[in-house]
């Protein structure tokens, strides 16, 4: 099956820790067999929660910053911004979200 794989392709064993479903994983390592990664990666279920915190803390942060007005000190809210437009779901009451409204 690895064989067949496209170069850049990447396998997750995420029982490795228990031998392993995947045919060449290494306990916490990273191989490359023709291109492909196989991830034997010990307790990668356990690590994720840790990254996902920090990536959704750095995108608020990055959302506040770009709207944050520094000298009145407040969030300006640009209703006509594609950002904007892509994560506000309601406002004033109603649904905005265009994708929400099958727009």
């Amino acid at each position: 099956m690895l064989n067949a794989m496209k170069p850049g392709s990447v396998v997750v064993d995420l029982a490795v820790e228990t031998g392993g479903n995947v045919e060449g994983v290494a306990y916490d390592q990273v191989i490359d067999r023709n291109g492909v990664k196989i991830v034997g990666i010990a307790n990668l279920p356990g690590r994720v929660p840790l990254h996902a915190s920090q990536v959704y803390a750095a995108n608020l942060e990055a959302l506040v910053e770009e709207f944050w007005d520094k000298t009145n000190k407040t969030f300006v809210l640009k209703l006509d911004d594609e950002i904007i437009k892509g994560c506000l779901v309601t406002h004033g009451g109603k649904i905005v979200n265009e994708k929400l409204l099958g727009k």
